[in-house]
């Protein structure tokens, strides 16, 4: 299946609002310094950038629920931010921070991008990436047992929020619940995320964890395959750049979804749009393969951005047309 009629785009679509989903992951602020390169440094061999504006954002899991909440969906962060100006903006700049616990050990986690003449000069990481408290641990499960939600968002960042006690916390909360999980994973944790309904690796991901390359449609089916095996999940989405995604569900053949072609401007985020399109879509009605081919045309619009971004309802259909 590599296309989808407007109508049925616009069916799936305008269920997407109010649906209520909680975003579980590493939260952090993403701040951008725009600026003009016109020399090179005399003190080292580095551009000076002439800083024009700066301009903060969400990020990480922030990014996730900016995603859900462009799309008309209501997304509630469950995270950490530290005691600091940082975490207030984020707290002053979210839709319901009601899940967002201050951390006083901790500082927000920021990541400083200096971008000119619309190319990424450099980023420098301002985290720790220590493992979350007992007691956290607990105030998040409390949050979620007492929370009505439709869909539960992991988004693993691998900044110490999601530990082993904390996932299988969460998981079973879940399960019991009857609330499908959606994943964006890291390696370190992966064989964790289990039982889940979707998760979407990408292929580097993948190729350290089936410890072979994944670039081929064959070097993908047979990771595909073999991760199928290793963890409970419905779906596996193997998210492949260019080269669009791979579909994986017990019992079928993989579905190879191609990309449309786009100039890339920047793919900060993508994935972050990839598992909020795909989980809104998936609670909305849409089948795998639907989910997938709009979560295709989402990140599409995304990589055409610079920055930190989102896409609406609108460019997504509009990008169809393209």
């Amino acid at each position: 299946m590599h296309d989808l009629s407007l109508a049925r785009i616009e069916k799936i679509t305008t269920k997407f609002a109010k649906r209520k989903i909680l975003v579980l992951g590493d939260l952090m602020l993403d701040k951008y310094i725009w600026g003009k390169v016109s020399r090179i440094s005399p003190e080292a061999p580095v551009p000076v950038v002439e800083v024009t504006r700066e301009s903060l954002c969400l990020g990480g899991a922030g990014n996730v629920a900016h995603n859900l909440q462009a799309l008309g969906a209501q997304p509630v962060l469950v995270s950490l931010i530290g005691q600091d100006r940082e975490g207030d903006w984020i707290l002053n700049n979210v839709s319901d921070s009601r899940g967002i616990i201050i951390d006083t050990q901790r500082a927000t986690i920021v990541k400083t991008r200096i971008i000119a003449h619309h190319q990424q000069v450099v980023r420098v990481d301002f985290e720790q990436k220590k493992p979350i408290t007992p007691e956290i641990e607990e105030k998040i499960a409390q949050f979620l047992q007492k929370e009505s939600f439709e869909g539960l968002i992991i988004s693993d960042y691998n900044k110490g929020l999601l530990t082993p006690a904390l996932l299988k916390k969460v998981l079973t909360i879940c399960q019991d619940k009857n609330i499908p999980v959606f994943v964006d994973p890291k390696v370190d944790n992966f064989y964790l995320f289990s039982p889940v309904t979707v998760i979407t690796p990408n292929h580097h991901e993948c190729a350290q964890i089936v410890h072979h390359p994944c670039n081929q449609n064959d070097e993908i089916e047979a990771a595909g395959q073999k991760i199928m095996t290793k963890i409970q999940t419905k779906y596996l989405i193997i998210k492949r750049g260019e080269k669009g995604m791979t579909v994986f569900e017990q019992a079928s053949s993989p579905i190879h979804i191609p990309t449309r072609a786009r100039e890339v401007y920047d793919v900060t985020g993508a994935g972050d749009t990839v598992i909020a399109v795909t989980a809104l879509s998936l609670l909305s009605g849409a089948s795998i393969q639907e989910a997938t081919f709009l979560a295709n045309l989402a990140a599409g619009v995304v990589v055409g951005k610079i920055g930190t971004a989102v896409a609406s309802i609108q460019e997504i259909t509009d990008s169809l047309e393209d």
